[in-house]
């Protein structure tokens, strides 16, 4: 706990510099709304998109109004980690002059960041360098989650249901691309194409074609330069949120979601995730029972499996035949007011302020360093 205060002190971060970064926003407005000022106290931390770490203000807006997202402007003072992990805190620089008044004390970092240089593994390497606690998977689970490709080998390896699929890296894609057109030819179609690391839905097609598959490619590669091609399982889309166990027992998977879309839309993107309206999550769906429980199981065994820590929300695939397929992983998902993480488990009687205290209280318990 802070010298400074009787209260424990939390850094929320959010923002950052990739393509999620406007969604990291709103998450942390959710969050910070949702945390016990009676004992907490808050340190908003902004990421600019250019990397700039700013002490944001405390009445920053950081609500989608009319379709508008908020983001990180890089006003405010400028902040920096000094790498003691004695002092636990973050410092106010000036432009030119030698730290100043230091914001010591701080007990938790919650990193609601999204994509890379925040989910990545990146933030989390530099806490662990700083001796900070923090919300969330460590280094290499966040690492090997972002990452769809190396997420899957893990979970194969484990024997866990996956669906097929292709990866592109940067080099193959311009000097190999040929071959890797028709080892994508082999999935049939349709397929997906996504960045392999990034989220919210950024970058995905649908391509029916293979004349479209290029131009997809290329879409994806806006946002990551190694790209995956996913065969397209017929399904229903349920989500899963998951929290690492109490004093230390097995992990909890909450009431499964089912992602309902009544616009019509092909899939589940960015606009459809977060700006439409007609778009809804059954909570719980209509399952049967031992199908939930079975969902349940898997969802921990995928946790565990990337030694995950605090959270998680796991995607899968329900077939017509009663498999479930896993999709992906998310170590810090969403938690917008409209995202499936908070309404799962406050379908289960977790509600949103209890459930962001329960995470910085697991995280206050775990050990730093090595674990």
């Amino acid at each position: 706990m802070s010298q400074q205060s009787s209260k424990i002190r939390v850094a929320v971060v959010f923002g950052g510099r990739s393509s999620e970064h406007n969604i990291s926003c709103v998450t942390a407005g959710a969050v910070m709304a949702a945390i016990d000022r009676d004992r907490y106290e808050v340190v908003p931390v902004g990421i600019a998109r250019d990397g700039r770490w700013v002490l944001a203000p405390a009445d920053l807006n950081l609500a989608i109004e009319d379709g508008r997202l908020p983001e990180v402007s890089g006003d405010g003072e400028a902040l920096a980690l000094p790498f003691d992990p004695e002092s636990r805190g973050l410092m106010v620089v000036g432009p030119l002059e030698a730290p100043s008044a230091a914001l010591v004390g701080v007990d938790v970092v919650l990193p609601v960041l999204h994509g890379p240089y925040g989910e990545d593994g990146t933030i989390q390497g530099m806490l662990e360098l700083a001796g900070v606690r923090y919300v969330g998977a460590g280094v290499l689970s966040s690492a090997v989650g972002m990452d769809k490709g190396f997420m899957k080998l893990v979970w194969e390896a484990q024997g866990l249901p996956i669906g097929p699929y292709v990866i592109i890296t940067d080099r193959e894609w311009r000097r190999e691309r040929k071959r890797k057109i028709d080892e994508v030819r082999e999935l049939g179609r349709p397929v997906f194409v996504k960045p392999a690391r990034a989220g919210s839905s950024m970058g995905i097609s649908r391509v029916e074609s293979e004349a479209d598959l290029e131009a997809a490619v290329e879409a994806a590669r806006e946002h990551d330069p190694k790209v995956i091609v996913e065969a397209a399982i017929v399904g229903r889309e349920i989500e899963l949120g998951v929290l690492q166990g109490l004093d230390d027992g097995p992990p909890e998977a909450s009431v499964p979601a089912e992602v309902v879309m009544d616009s019509g839309a092909g899939f589940y993107d960015f606009e459809t995730k977060y700006l439409d309206s007609s778009l809804r999550m059954d909570i719980p769906p209509d399952l049967d029972p031992a199908a939930i429980e079975e969902a349940q199981r898997i969802a921990a065994l995928a946790f565990d499996a990337l030694d995950c820590e605090g959270l998680a929300r796991v995607d899968f695939f329900y077939t017509a035949d009663g498999e479930w397929i896993l999709n992906e992983i998310n170590t810090m998902p969403g938690m917008t007011p409209t995202s499936a993480f908070p309404q799962m488990w406050a379908a289960g009687g977790l509600d949103y302020p209890a459930l962001v205290d329960r995470l910085i209280q697991t995280a206050l318990r775990r050990a730093t360093g090595l674990r």
